[in-house]
Parts: structure tokens; sequence; C-alpha cells
């Protein structure tokens, strides 16, 4: 069973904030939005953004502001959940979030059933803490992560969310602020495809929603999806799925 103390979602501080607890809370996470200063192996070093730490009962606890601004994400609580007492993630070593909006997301809906009592309160709670050590578990195996990346992971899920819009490379680039063969390259580094293909991944995974669940004709479809040529709209179509947008409608539709 988990018993959530505290739990605040993009809390802000001024630069002169410290936490110094030295005989340690109960159980305590914490997630920075901005550099900052951790006491680890027995001395102060500074850490970037988008770091977290586990600290588990009794151990103690130093962070401070290194910036102007200290902003984070926190929880307090006890617990006998395996799934955390005997988690692999180190105690006390910072390490950095793959996914830092996704673990935003979780802490404000922690934040929230923490501050309401509803029926499934407890095991709402759980679900959502199980879902937030299973990020930041992806998070510490995912190795290192460079400054760049957040940058490149804010772009994807854009693109995922609007894939309809008028993307080309040289755009992302510009808004990157880098060239766009680096782009290129650093993209498909990271993510193991193409910017370009991102793109007419997400546009065709959206078409396929629309060719199944609307009453929209192929050429809307096709406009809404990013294309302004109804026949490249086939092509590609035709060239991922095997079949064209016609022709997966009707089977789809038997």
């Amino acid at each position: 069973m988990t018993h959530i103390y505290y739990v605040e979602c993009n809390v802000s501080h001024s630069n002169n904030f410290v936490i110094d607890v030295p005989n340690g809370y109960h159980w305590l996470i914490v997630i920075t939005k901005t550099p900052a200063k951790f006491w680890v192996d027995g001395e102060l070093k500074e850490y970037p953004a988008h770091t977290a730490v586990l600290y588990r009962p009794n151990q103690k606890v130093y962070y401070s502001a290194c910036t102007d601004q200290f902003i984070n994400d926190w929880m307090r609580f006890e617990t006998d959940a395996p799934y955390i007492t005997e988690s692999p993630l180190p105690f006390g070593k910072p390490f950095s979030v793959n996914d830092p909006n996704y673990c935003q997301k979780l802490f404000e809906l922690l934040s929230i059933e923490h501050h309401f009592n509803r029926d499934y309160k407890k095991s709402s709670i759980d679900f959502l803490l199980r879902t937030l050590f299973n990020k930041l578990m992806e998070s510490y195996f995912h190795g290192d992560i460079s400054p760049q990346y957040y940058n490149l992971l804010e772009m994807r899920t854009r693109i995922q969310n609007n894939p309809g819009d008028h993307w080309t490379v040289s755009k992302m680039a510009a808004h990157l602020r880098i060239s766009p063969g680096y782009l290129q390259n650093v993209y498909k580094r990271t993510f193991g495809i193409s910017c370009m293909d991102d793109v007419i991944d997400n546009r065709i995974r959206l078409a396929k929603e629309y060719l199944l669940h609307s009453n929209q004709s192929i050429a809307e479809i096709a406009s809404q999806c990013g294309y302004q040529n109804v026949e490249h709209f086939h092509r590609q179509f035709k060239q991922i799925t095997g079949e064209t947008p016609r022709e997966f409608q009707k089977k789809d539709s038997i």
C-alpha cells in the first residue's frame, strides 16, 4: 500500500532555495525542470534540467537551486509496494529523464488524485505510480541524454500530434536552429527513423483513422493529412500499406 504525504507539480522557487535534511524523509521523488545541485557521494554536484532522484527513507537529502530559479515536481510518500522498494533505480543518484512532459502529466494526475477523495483513489494512485516508475526505469536504462534530445523529442511530439502540418526538413531544422543535414543525421540516430519518414508514417496512421471512421472523401482526407496532391497521397499510402486508400477502406469495412 502507498500513502502520499505531499505531491506538487511545476513548483517554482527563488535562487536561494535549499532542501537539507540530514536524516532524510520518507520516500521522496524529485524531478527538476531547471539545473540544480545535488549532494552525491559526499560532494555537491551540478546536474542539468530534467534530472530525477529517488530517495529511500532515512537517506540524506540535499539539493539546491544553482540558477536564478528552481522549478521541480516532487512527491513524499511511504510505501511497501515491491515495484518501488525493490526497484532497480539507484537511491540518491541523479539521472536524466527521457520524457519529462509525460512525467509531469503523471505528477499532475497524482496531485489531483491525492487532493480529492474519490471511490477509486487508492487504485488510481497505484496505477499512476506504477506508470511513473516504468517511465523512470525507461529513463535510467536509456543511457546518456544530450540537451539536444529534448528539443528533438518536442519536435517529434508535434509531428505525432499534427502530422497534417506543412512539415519540411528545412522548416524543422530552422525551428531547432540547426542545419538540415545535421537534423536528418541526429533525428535518425535518436529515434531510428528519418524525420520525413516519421512525418509520412504519422500521416498514413491518421489517414487510416479517417478512412475507417469518417464520411469524408479521399481527397478531403488527403488534405487533412497534409497532402496537397491526392495522387501523391495515393502513391504514399500504397507504398506503405500495400493497398490504395479505397482498397483499405473497403477491406476493413467488410
